[in-house]
């Protein structure tokens, strides 16, 4: 149900009623209607009340000396009564109070919390460290061709992603120029043949396009794949040869190439 406000005329004219017809009024006063034993500007009055309160009004034996008596214009009809209303909005209902045992666990936990700041403040905490401040020369005790090599794949993959893009935008403008030109040189044609043949050249060079790019990453996974099957020829480039001497064993460098069958490294011995 749509409440509405009481304004100043509607406060007289429930005055005016109470007074010289106390039984009507006392019939405005329904179970589930608003109450009207106090009114006052803003009060809740329904929609059902200011239509028996017309009425009633209309039945005052003298409404115009009183109305000169009181000095302002009394509603008598309905539209008159309704002016100036707004919508009844209720006020938010009180916020409900704390009960002691909610305020006394507030008030434990934040000493707790505070005890506990005034603590880390006193003795604060290590700080962490990462495993590079933890252990600076491990990078360097690891050898190099245990390189996990991230430079170089970014590299192949920004010269992939590069490569990629530049071949979509050399598409574009294939299918952008070809559709130009044949719409210029269809100029003596209707629109919708100029149209038509435009899209449809644009579409087949498009497809073209498509079918090259195609063919040559087949042509590129197939020279890979060739390339991979070719056995591996290993060629020893430096080897250290170790010999006993009179003093002991010695360790010399060798880069001779003397025996390089089968990538056997032979020590200087009584085969030679």
């Amino acid at each position: 149900m749509v409440l509405l406000t009481m304004t100043p005329g509607i406060v007289r004219a429930l005055s005016m009623v109470a007074d010289e017809l106390p039984e009507d009024y006392s019939k405005l006063q329904a179970p589930s209607e608003p109450a009207l034993a106090d009114p006052k500007p803003g009060n809740p009055v329904s929609h059902s009340q200011l239509i028996g309160l017309s009425r009633l009004v209309k039945q005052l034996p003298a409404a115009s000396s009183d109305d000169a008596a009181v000095g302002a214009a009394l509603p008598t009809s309905l539209n008159a009564l309704l002016c100036n209303t707004t919508i009844y909005v209720p006020p938010p209902p009180p916020k409900k109070q704390q009960t002691p045992e909610y305020l006394a666990l507030m008030a434990r936990l934040r000493a707790e919390e505070e005890a506990r700041s005034y603590e880390r403040m006193l003795n604060p905490p290590p700080a962490r460290e990462t495993f590079t401040q933890r252990f600076p020369n491990s990078r360097s005790r690891m050898p190099d061709h245990f390189s996990i090599g991230v430079d170089e794949v970014d590299d192949v993959s920004y010269e992939e992603v590069h490569r990629q893009i530049i071949l979509i935008i050399n598409v574009l403008i294939s299918v952008v120029c070809v559709a130009v030109f044949v719409w210029v040189a269809a100029r003596h044609w209707s629109v919708g043949k100029r149209l038509g043949l435009s899209m449809g050249s644009s579409l087949a060079v498009a497809i073209a396009e498509v079918v090259v790019y195609s063919g040559y990453v087949r042509k590129v996974q197939e020279a890979k794949r060739v390339e991979k099957k070719k056995p591996e020829i290993k060629e020893i480039v430096a080897s250290w040869v170790l010999h006993r001497s009179q003093d002991g064993e010695e360790a010399a460098l060798s880069t001779s190439k003397e025996k390089t069958d089968d990538t056997v490294r032979y020590r200087k011995g009584k085969h030679r």
